[in-house]
């Protein structure tokens, strides 16, 4: 016959083995999650060096035609000593002109690309216009029904936030821009709200990355003195740009 004491010894061992199946199956499919959701840190990654700072770039996966193509001129060197040739406080930075590459002063810069263009890879709301997100530039509208984005010009947002009323502004401009019952979600609005961005651009431009590392101290050169075209009276180089090695 068992005493109680052994029974309860059991009692506790099966306990134990079953929490001990239950934990490790918790374990694996925790693992198997984690494994199949890219993370920032994941993604491929990007350091530009520039003479306002440097910052790392985090590349989406789930726009890889943009993700490639920039690769691809990132190893090629063609952003190397390009300038930003447009700046405009609390909206945004851009670059890629090849033609900076050589500026002369109070030359306007824009129209230099790479003679093709992008298909839209715009995957909204899973990427909006946060503050330090990074998006492909392109020619207006009236020219550009499809949105096809530049091949080499890129823009980074730097924002500011936005209150309910103005939000629902924005939210009103895109939804007439793309001819849709457009809305903000809870989430992005909160960002937009706290954080900042560019919401009306939203559903027209591919957001394809976002600064990971030093958008801070770099988000300070849209403050530089500028020209009438938005181009800071003393030039912003970029050094050099390379692709991370993981």
């Amino acid at each position: 016959m068992t005493n109680p004491t052994q029974h309860q010894n059991r009692q506790t061992k099966q306990a134990w083995r079953s929490l001990t199946r239950i934990s490790l199956f918790a374990i694996v499919v925790l693992s198997f999650v984690l494994h199949a959701l890219p993370t920032i840190a994941q993604q491929t990654q990007v350091r530009f060096t520039t003479t306002a700072g440097t910052i790392v770039i985090a590349l989406y996966d789930d726009t890889p035609l943009h993700r490639d193509n920039f690769v691809k001129l990132v190893r090629e060197g063609y952003y190397d000593g390009l300038i930003f040739h447009r700046v405009i406080p609390e909206f945004m930075v851009q670059t890629g002109d090849s033609a900076t590459r050589h500026a002369t002063p109070g030359t306007l810069y824009g129209d230099g690309d790479l003679g093709y263009t992008l298909p839209a890879e715009i995957r909204y709301p899973q990427h909006f216009h946060k503050a330090g997100a990074v998006a492909a530039a392109r020619e207006g509208d009236d020219v550009n029904p499809e949105f096809r984005s530049s091949a080499a010009q890129f823009y980074i947002v730097i924002g500011r936030t936005y209150n309910a009323m103005q939000l629902d502004r924005m939210r009103k401009r895109v939804a007439e821009a793309t001819q849709s019952n457009f809305e903000y979600p809870e989430s992005v609005a909160e960002t937009y709200y706290f954080k900042g961005g560019t919401p009306w651009l939203d559903k027209t431009y591919t957001v394809f990355g976002e600064v990971v590392e030093g958008f801070d101290e770099f988000s300070d050169l849209s403050l530089v003195p500028t020209d009438a075209n938005n181009r800071p009276l003393e030039d912003v180089r970029i050094v050099k740009a390379e692709v991370i090695e993981k």
